[in-house]
């Protein structure tokens, strides 16, 4: 389960790929396919959220994991590459890896 907060001990990955429009659905698929066949089931996965960008061209997944090392680990896992080898054809890949450092709650009056 997703958690956002400064509290957890957890390593972010916030990973933006841009497509053309008509290659949004298809890279959905892709991540979610490798996601669901592999990356879910590699030890020190916390969560994954995929979001798709409105205007057509931006799809984010945001992934927690326990470790750079287990990151690490599920990426040389032969069993997601054909899905991401196939998404890096249609899009562009833009990684990073973050921690939370803030978080903000409705004010209260």
């Amino acid at each position: 389960m997703t958690l956002i907060s400064t509290n957890n001990n957890v390593l972010t990955f916030i990973n933006v790929f841009t497509v053309e429009p008509e290659n949004q659905e298809r890279l959905i698929d892709l991540l979610t396919s490798a996601t669901d066949v592999s990356v879910r089931y590699a030890p020190g996965f916390i969560s994954c959220s995929l979001h798709r960008g409105t205007e057509g061209t931006k799809v984010t997944m945001y992934a927690q994991w326990r470790s750079a090392e287990d990151y690490q680990a599920m990426r040389n896992d032969p069993k997601p590459l054909p899905y991401l080898q196939e998404a890096m054809t249609i899009a562009k890949f833009e990684p990073g890896s973050y921690e939370v450092v803030k978080t903000f709650e409705p004010a209260t009056q």
